[in-house]
């Protein structure tokens, strides 16, 4: 088993090989859901709430924003996601932070979260659409 390196900070850091990288975290937020949109398969990260991601040895910490501030699933999905990245190797403390800049908006949404979450229009209603 690998052992323990000291960091330059006097902490101790995991071993090289569960070393925890900012597209593992992400890959892991990506199967984390708002209660909302859970159904409809939309992430936490294709709903655009994740801000930023910042991993230092096996600490990560995660700034978020919500779609409100009145959301009544936020403590949930931070306490999912706190679970989850907790979960993986290397990963030591977990900080999951609601941020109130930048705002949420529908732009933050990706190309699948916005295709999931568009009405579908009754062809009737396509044919007047269309014609002008």
């Amino acid at each position: 088993m690998a052992e323990s390196q000291p960091s330059t900070a006097g902490r101790t850091q995991p071993p090289a090989s569960v070393l925890v990288g900012r597209e593992r975290v992400l890959a892991v937020l990506a199967t984390c859901h708002d209660a909302c949109c859970h159904e409809r398969a939309i992430s936490v990260v294709d709903m655009g709430l994740i801000e930023e991601v910042r991993v230092d040895g096996g600490r990560v910490e995660v700034d978020m924003v919500l779609t409100s501030g009145w959301c009544p699933f936020s403590v949930h999905m931070i306490d999912d996601m706190g679970r989850r990245l907790r979960a993986l190797d290397g990963v030591e403390d977990v900080a999951v932070n609601v941020i109130w800049n930048p705002v949420w908006a529908p732009a933050r949404l990706s190309r699948s979260a916005r295709e999931k979450l568009t009405m579908p229009i009754p062809p009737e209603l396509r044919r007047v659409r269309d014609a002008g």
